[in-house]
């Protein structure tokens, strides 16, 4: 179990990718104290201009001679009013690009974490698990920078700013007020934080247990209508909506009191500072409408304090989120070594293989040994769950093995760096991921240097040329999310198609005919051999005698221990149904 981090040790890592983009961040801040610098200055303009009218028409209406300038105040007020409504206006817009930019930043980061896991540690949680921290536990990190830090950096330096105008008319109106909003500001981004912090954490901890309740819930409603288990899963749901419900009023409690007291501490300052102006003026320190300024300054700060109550109140739930994610971050393996393969057919060794997923109740393996030679194609066989995509997953570098060694022209494999591991080891599984975009740029994913000749001729060796010709945007026609406007058949020739434009020295298929007729992977066979020669090949299939169309086989080797020793077939003629 991780050690428990400070606060900025666990935000460190997020507050360093913030400053990727520390131009804009500036930015945005600077447009949010100009607005707020603008309804300060309004509103203490105001005021002084309101009463120096006012006492412009007593003099006057006294039958004294008075000169008022009302252009200069008059378009200053109106300047600020416009400066305001256009400032504001623009750090919203502003801000919420550079959080959304921010976001797809936090996202990539995270999707490449999460591709870098190795298959024991995916297979701790849930899949609904790691959405969740790919997508909730990163929108709550938004609130890092556009509610967190700039907003209480912003309210801090206009409450210096305001001591330090309100001293030079009333060194002890500045003190008196600086030390009022200070100690508000302190309480309100602290203290708030520290009160909400348990609650606000459990918020997290209880919507992610609700979101994977619900989804297994929906995925398994028919077993529990069957054997009467619906209401104990609807009451589970319903004793956590409770608790969620109870942490929302207690922090919604405490952003109220937050909020009770950035009013108190404003009107305590205002009226402090109306006390002490009056004090000053009548010593004759200052004007009568500077007076009057300098409490209505004041008020203008509860446009800066107001916003920090609810922020930090739920500033455990953004705490929570970082200490998840920083969890999953350190939950990936040692990124591999740096070593290098060497081109061709590398050999393939896996010796004395022991390993356990977690909580699982059997071994995968356990002792498993197996060679593949140079060049060699070697057929593995066994029934589902016997190991087979846990074999590809060890020989990819995607696994560790438990005990054994597993290693690749002679090297561990765990020595290799993984963009040789990528560059020379190809792998077609059961799953054939095709993502939402054209199917050119799903073929390129194999290689994105190729070109459409290129992708028009693997696409006919799959026999899906005339196919593609016939889509309404050809090469440039969308697949939908996991290729699901494809048939099983032609997402799969898609996969085998986007394999073909690679060139790797080990080649690892996982049933490649699966989903095919087989008159269609009788004729697919041939041109998969061609492309196979000189390779090493590892073949994965359920059973040998359904498999009569793997190219080439040189060797069949069971997962079964009782069968583990290997078959050689005599002249590249296979029995038990296998080619002839």
């Amino acid at each position: 179990m991780a050690e428990p981090r400070g606060t900025f040790a666990t935000l460190a890592p997020w507050l360093r990718l913030l400053g990727r983009r520390r131009n804009r961040l500036l930015a945005g801040a600077g447009l949010m104290a100009l607005a707020l610098a603008s309804a300060l200055g309004l509103l203490a303009l105001s005021g002084w201009f309101i009463a120096a009218t006012g006492l412009a028409g007593i003099a006057l209406a006294a039958g004294g001679a008075m000169t008022l300038d009302v252009y200069v105040p008059g378009g200053g007020i109106r300047g600020f009013a416009v400066t305001r409504t256009a400032a504001r206006y623009a750090e919203r817009l502003y801000n919420h690009d550079t959080v959304l930019r921010l976001l797809a930043d936090l996202r990539g980061r995270m999707f490449a974490v999460l591709a870098g896991l190795d298959g024991q540690t995916l297979s701790r949680r849930r899949a609904s698990d790691w959405l969740n921290r790919l997508t909730a536990d990163i929108d709550t990190l938004d609130s890092l920078f556009l509610r967190l830090l700039a907003p209480a950096a912003v309210a801090l330096l206009a409450i210096l700013a305001l001591a330090g105008g309100l001293a030079i008319g009333s060194p002890a109106a500045g003190l008196t007020v600086g030390g009022l909003l200070g100690a508000a500001w302190a309480w309100l981004t602290l203290g708030q934080a520290r009160l909400g912090l348990a609650a606000s954490r459990r918020r997290v901890d209880e919507l992610e247990r609700l979101r994977g309740r619900l989804i297994e819930q929906l995925q398994g409603l028919a077993e529990l209508e069957a054997y009467g288990g619906l209401a104990a899963a609807r009451r589970r749901l319903e004793a956590i909506e409770e608790a969620l419900y109870a942490d929302q009023r207690r922090l919604g409690h405490f952003a109220a009191l937050g909020t009770a007291l950035a009013g108190l501490a404003v009107g305590l300052g205002w009226l402090s500072a109306l006390w002490l102006a009056a004090l000053a003026w009548q010593a004759g320190a200052v004007s009568g409408p500077v007076m009057v300024m300098m409490p209505l300054a004041v008020m203008a700060m509860s446009e800066a304090l107001g916003a920090l109550p609810m922020a930090f109140t739920q500033f455990g739930a953004t705490l929570a989120a970082a200490e998840r994610l920083n969890t999953l971050d350190g939950a990936r393996r040692d990124a591999g070594g740096a070593a290098s393969l060497p081109a061709g057919a590398p050999r393939l060794v896996v010796e004395d293989l022991s390993l356990r997923y977690p909580e699982a109740l059997t071994a995968v393996f356990d002792g498993f040994s197996l060679t593949l030679a140079p060049g060699e194609r070697l057929a593995v066989h066994g029934v589902s769950g016997s190991g087979k995509s846990s074999l590809a997953a060890l020989a990819t570098g995607q696994l560790a093995p438990g005990r054994g060694v597993v290693s690749l022209a002679g090297l561990p494999i765990e020595a290799i760096a993984p963009e040789a591991l990528a560059e020379h080891v190809a792998c077609l599984t059961q799953h054939t991921e095709l993502f939402d975009d054209s199917l050119a740029a799903n073929l390129r994913l194999g290689a994105p240097g190729a070109d459409d000749a290129r992708l028009w001729a693997v696409l006919e060796i799959v026999e899906l040329g005339d196919w593609a010709e016939a889509l309404p945007g050809g090469l440039a026609t969308r697949v939908g999310e996991g290729g699901r406007r494809l048939s099983g058949g032609q997402a799969r020739r898609v996969a085998l198609a986007r394999l073909l434009l690679r060139d790797p020295g080990l080649v690892i298929l996982d049933e490649p005919f699966a989903g095919l007729d087989s008159a269609l992977a009788g004729r697919l066979a041939p041109r998969l051999d061609a492309w196979l020669e000189g390779r090493s090949v590892l073949y994965l299939v359920h059973e040998r005698a359904e498999q009569t169309a793997l190219p080439g086989v040189d060797r069949w080797q069971s997962l079964a221990s009782e069968e583990a020793k290997g078959f050689v077939a005599p002249s590249g003629i296979f029995q038990d149904g296998a080619r002839h």
